[in-house]
């Protein structure tokens, strides 16, 4: 599998993650071959750097620098929350206005990947934007209710905590459809039983960040999702062209 490159130049790599792919090897899977580390670095023939995660599930914009000063530079920014992230999430219920989550997060830590980290952290101060774009109503009846009602919000993490968005999102009860962890079951088995979706509605679509030798700012755009939009368009949704896309979803 190749994977698709979004932005490259002497010192910076963007690749769109697919859905299930890890970012690096890790102790949570010793079964797993492919990662993107490692594809990546075999794709274009030379070393790369991981400067930030993205969750084995969620989809989207991944950067990697091609030297470790680099990645040292863009660690920093991440380290210091200067990077602007845009997330598209499918949610349960309706969402009306738009908000803000500020709740802070503690740490939840793997038994194995974090057995030698600092098990009594304090909770740390997580905010996330959140904004909804389009409602669904479907005439099914899950749990309790009649009818089954999802909402495609845009999400902007102030903060990048583990799992943040997922657990942002079931604190406020709206949780990410196809969550095995922080979200609702009995929506999860609806739609992939009925519309065969079984990933993470969550993709990450744009990331601004300052380029780390000419401090510019370099903007990586993303395909949107075609799972999600696959799902979507299967509930009367219409994906608009990429650029009307970027246009309404990041100015909205």
């Amino acid at each position: 599998m190749m994977l698709k490159i979004l932005y490259q130049d002497d010192y910076v790599v963007a690749i769109h993650k697919p859905a299930g792919l890890l970012v690096h090897r890790s102790m949570i899977d010793r079964h797993e071959t492919q990662f993107a580390m490692q594809m990546l670095r075999d794709q274009i023939g030379q070393h790369v750097f991981p400067v930030h995660r993205l969750d084995r599930p969620t989809s989207g914009v991944l950067i990697f620098a091609l030297s470790s000063d680099v990645a040292r530079l863009l660690g920093e920014q991440f380290a210091g929350h200067d990077i602007a992230k845009t997330y598209f999430a499918i949610v349960r219920g309706h969402i009306k206005e738009p908000g803000t989550i500020d709740y802070a997060l503690k740490e939840k830590l793997d038994k194995i990947a974090d057995k030698r980290a600092k098990q009594d952290k304090d909770a740390q101060e997580a905010q996330t934007e959140y904004v909804p774009l389009q409602h669904f109503e479907l005439p099914f009846a899950v749990s309790r209710y009649p009818s089954a009602r999802y909402t495609l919000v845009r999400l902007h993490p102030k903060t990048g905590r583990k799992h943040q968005l997922r657990r942002h999102m079931c604190h406020i009860n709206h949780p990410i459809l196809g969550d095995t962890t922080h979200g609702d079951g009995k929506h999860n088995k609806f739609v992939r039983e009925q519309f065969e979706f079984n990933r993470l509605a969550l993709t990450c679509q744009q990331m601004t960040i300052k380029h780390p030798i000419s401090h510019e700012k370099l903007i990586i755009v993303n395909d949107f999702d075609p799972r999600m939009s696959t799902l979507m368009s299967q509930w009367g949704w219409q994906l608009p062209a990429t650029e009307g896309l970027d246009l309404a979803f990041n100015n909205a």
